[in-house]
């Protein structure tokens, strides 16, 4: 599944295990949370205060869509 910034952090999470990492870094401690189910990449980057942009590169890049690329 392609990283999509409309993909809730629970399909994040549960097609790209290793975005964990990524997402605690930027302080996203809430993995676990009940509003990861709903929440998307780009409503939890607002909510964190995280560029969206950037946080999307961090992603695709500690993930194989980012070597593929």
């Amino acid at each position: 599944m392609k990283i999509e910034k409309n993909m809730t952090i629970a399909q994040l999470i549960q097609s790209r295990p290793e975005s964990v990492s990524v997402l605690l870094g930027n302080g996203m401690g809430c993995i676990g949370c009940p509003a990861s189910q709903a929440e998307t990449i780009e409503q939890a980057s607002l909510v964190h205060g995280i560029d969206l942009e950037r946080l999307m590169k961090e992603l695709k890049d500690n993930s194989d869509e980012g070597a593929a690329e």
